[in-house]
């Protein structure tokens, strides 16, 4: 596994080979990935609840100890995006086509049906907060930091390949090079392919059910059909267009657009309410974070943890390589502390208020106005929760078309970031992969979307994508291990003794340049000097 593109065609012919099953063989895909859920919930279930939480923790220790100051990058190397159109593309590359999704769908699902005690009253509507804080708050987002802040040291402060397999260098070193680092690769971008595929599946549904529910477009394969290709060439245009361009405006446009919505929503509504379930679900995910994040129901079968929980956190587990490598390709300068602050906790705050303005009114109307028949349409189609929800409001009709318009715009973004970072892995770690690689990797996925929602494939790949969760989660953690053992090397070297004068204002990378200049019998190669080139030679390569 020695040339430039093996990668590539591995890949490419791996995700068609499991595609193919799912085309020719979609009903027995679902019993054999149903199978393989039910066995991994009910045996390692305890084992994605404690990597998620280990995950957590690492990323909290990460920037709050001594590694916090170390830069992604040089130590004159500044953020390449402002913060607020960072933070824009950290929500179009990971869950912003979901939180459009399930913003009224999930929390009035955990209404009627809590995880225990009875539905349809105070204590569920309580616990419906709870849980969805749980499932879209530090858990998830834990696991895209650990990832994006390896892959990011890796890549800009080693100058190591934009590729996942260079965070085990400190492991295996030039081993990463060769066929152990390239079959890593390909599971990558094996897990990003089935993700991001289902994920636009699912958000093609959302529309077209949206289209109908306005204008009365039928929910039809053609129509959906449609969608997708519509889409598709929008995403791989505004790819090709790289970051700096169709990308970042989108991302700000992504930000704009929720932002009209939820203000529509937060003052139309039931605004002192929002507020009290705001704050009331943070009280109680902050004081039962720990007991959630390790509640396992051993003395019970453990359905509800089974179907919400574990699905959740090895779905974000499952997804973490994709959008990590992304966020990572994003935040070239940034410091291991602006990272994790904000990786984790400004986009959990910013998830948990949508959840207050959307779910909140919406379990509002039920419970307190008593609109039960929103909890009906939501148990019967879950597609069309948000567009039902809207009728409750003052200009109903243009709150849904403006939803649409999100979804429509996150489902570009989140196409974008996995055709750009499928990119980079198939090229070797190429940080600007060219045109082709990326158009083919669109085409492919769109194919793969429209394909699997005729065949009604995509609830068995989707259940595959979280029974890969078990070897990534294992990736992860050698990952977290094989990141401190660089982060420590690192300091170790930044807190040695470094040469005076105006080298001290270099870069590293001038630094070393000027280190491995000086001559070997020259009278200014002291030392301290040998010493620091010794080291930095060993840590760069």
């Amino acid at each position: 596994m020695k040339g430039k593109k093996t990668v590539f065609y591995s890949s490419l012919a791996v995700s068609l080979a499991l595609i193919s099953v799912g085309v020719f063989a979609p009903k027995q895909l679902e019993n054999f990935s149903e199978s393989s859920l039910s066995f991994i919930y009910n045996n390692l279930g305890w084992f994605i609840l404690g990597s998620v939480f280990i995950f957590f923790a690492f990323s909290i220790y990460l920037g709050l100890s001594k590694f916090g100051h170390i830069r992604l990058g040089d130590d004159d190397d500044r953020p390449e995006y402002k913060t607020g159109t960072w933070i824009g593309m950290l929500f179009s590359a990971s869950i912003g086509i979901s939180l459009v999704f399930w913003g009224v769908a999930e929390p009035v699902s955990y209404y009627i049906t809590p995880p225990y005690g009875k539905g349809y009253s105070e204590d569920s509507a309580k616990l419906a907060m709870q849980f969805v804080y749980l499932h879209w708050g530090v858990s998830a987002w834990a696991c895209y930091a650990v990832v994006g802040v390896s892959l990011a040291f890796f890549q800009f402060r080693k100058k190591l390949p934009t590729s996942l397999s260079s965070v085990f260098y400190p492991i295996l070193g030039d081993k990463i090079r060769g066929s152990f680092g390239k079959f890593i690769d390909v599971i990558v971008i094996l897990s990003i392919v089935i993700g991001i595929a289902t994920s636009l599946g699912f958000g093609t549904l959302q529309v077209n059910s949206g289209l109908n529910y306005l204008w009365g477009i039928p929910i039809s394969y053609s129509a959906q059909a449609m969608i997708i290709l519509i889409v598709s060439l929008i995403y791989i245009g505004s790819t090709v267009s790289g970051l700096q361009g169709a990308m970042k405006h989108l991302s700000n446009l992504n930000m704009l657009l929720a932002f009209v919505l939820l203000a529509f929503v937060f003052f139309l509504g039931p605004t002192q309410m929002i507020m009290k379930i705001f704050l009331q679900g943070i009280s109680d995910y902050t004081q039962n974070f720990v007991s959630m994040s390790f509640r396992t129901e051993p003395y019970s079968d453990g359905t509800w943890i089974a179907s919400w929980t574990l699905f959740y956190f090895g779905w974000w587990i499952a997804w973490s390589p994709l959008v990590g490598s992304f966020v990572a390709r994003i935040s070239k300068g940034r410091t291991i502390k602006e990272f994790m602050i904000g990786a984790i906790f400004i986009p959990v705050l910013g998830s948990f208020f949508w959840f207050a303005v959307m779910g909140g009114s919406a379990i509002d109307l039920i419970q307190n106005v008593g609109h039960t028949a929103l909890a009906t349409a939501v148990s019967a189609d879950v597609t069309s929760a948000l567009f039902l929800f809207f009728d409750y409001f003052p200009m109903g009709a243009f709150l849904s078309v403006l939803a649409m318009v999100l979804v429509l715009v996150f489902f570009i973004t989140s196409a974008n970031s996995a055709v750009f970072v499928l990119g980079m892995i198939s090229e070797n770690g190429e940080p600007n992969p060219s045109h082709f690689t990326k158009i083919v990797w669109g085409i492919i996925i769109a194919i793969i979307s429209a394909v699997l929602i005729m065949t009604g494939g995509l609830s068995g790949l989707q259940s595959i994508l979280v029974a890969t969760s078990i070897p990534l989660a294992i990736l992860l953690l050698v990952m977290c291990y094989s990141t401190y053992k660089g982060l420590k090397d690192e300091l170790a070297l930044t807190s040695s003794e470094e040469p005076k004068g105006p080298i001290n204002k270099m870069s590293n990378a001038e630094r070393q340049e000027s280190i491995l200049s000086i001559p070997k019998n020259s009278k200014n190669a002291k030392e301290p000097v040998v010493t620091i080139e010794n080291k930095s030679v060993n840590t760069h390569l």
